[in-house]
């Protein structure tokens, strides 16, 4: 079982998917370049940290608990430090200890007693370019995840510069995968941030597992203005190919209006639903939490997936 992202998404379907699948690993974008993240790249030279950080705090087993709250602390005061996670610094110096970084998240993996494996899905230290629909392109991930520029413009190309190529650790996983799950997460700077990345999109096509790609449930100001379930779907065909997925997990739930209006303050919709619920590729289902954030339920996702394809 293979999970493909960054960000939050990534981390509440591990955080859920431990409970349901044995042999799981998450492969992650390393485009992140804002905040303590940002800092280390520039100061240390490292692949960001950030987004595996999350992934290894989700799988991190739940006997270990003050060491998951240790790892995802992050320090409010002190010079140098105000900002920093703990996690981010800690993996850090693992990599500056052993040399390299990814052997650091698999010693950070052990002292979490992860119940799986994370890895990047490059190793070449890059950074995401957007192209917007006026000709601009905008470089790196937090300048596209919270936009200087007008972020009415759609984004029209993805592109890494220097361009990214899969890391072996990566391809291997794919290979051997059962099944993928790509997304959800911020369409862009997570998700297809992974895609992009050379030797991904002909890994996917070339690996014999199931792979499902999920849309999201809400849109994001920047990125995904008024998309519906269709152009999500859309998007990951023109970047991962068109025969790529298997199936599209799409939520059929729509939040109540009291729940929305706390979204609208920041310009994100309820993504429509719109693709045809007799299609064998989608697999709707009510799939958002009930309560709170309106989020994917890893829980629902999970069991829609061991039903509808892995079929037991």
């Amino acid at each position: 079982m293979v999970v493909i992202g960054g960000g939050s998404g990534t981390f509440n379907l591990l955080n859920s998917f431990k409970n349901y699948f044995t042999d799981l690993s998450a492969i992650v974008t390393m485009m992140d370049s804002g905040g303590s993240t940002g800092i280390l790249r520039e100061d240390f030279g490292i692949l960001p940290p950030g987004d595996v950080r999350r992934a290894l705090v989700a799988l991190a087993s739940s006997d270990n608990k003050i060491l998951s709250e240790l790892f995802s602390y992050r320090f409010e005061k002190g010079r140098g430090l105000a900002g920093h996670s703990f996690g981010n610094l800690f993996i850090t110096a693992l990599e500056q200890i052993t040399g390299d970084f990814e052997t650091a998240l698999d010693e950070a993996g052990k002292i979490l007693n992860a119940d799986g494996q994370v890895v990047p899905v490059t190793r070449t230290k890059a950074h995401l370019v957007a192209e917007l629909e006026n000709g601009k392109k905008i470089f790196g991930e937090t300048n596209i995840d919270i936009p200087k520029h007008n972020g009415n413009l759609k984004i029209v190309g993805l592109t890494t510069k220097p361009k990214a190529e899969i890391s072996a650790s990566a391809k291997e996983i794919i290979k051997r995968a059962d099944l993928i799950v790509i997304g959800p997460g911020d369409l862009y700077t997570s998700v297809l941030a992974n895609v992009v990345v050379g030797g991904v999109k002909e890994a996917l096509m070339k690996t014999k597992a199931k792979v499902v790609f999920v849309a999201n449930v809400m849109t994001k100001f920047g990125e995904t203005n008024h998309f519906t379930a269709e152009d999500f779907i859309s998007e990951f065909k023109k970047y991962a190919g068109e025969k790529t997925a298997d199936y599209f997990a799409v939520n059929s739930r729509k939040p109540s209006r009291k729940r929305l209006l706390k979204y609208a303050e920041k310009n994100a919709e309820f993504v429509e639903p719109n693709v045809k619920a007799k299609d064998k590729q989608m697999l709707m289902a009510n799939l958002i939490r009930d309560k709170e954030y309106i989020r994917h339920d890893g829980d629902k996702l999970a069991k829609l997936l061991i039903k509808r394809v892995l079929k037991k």
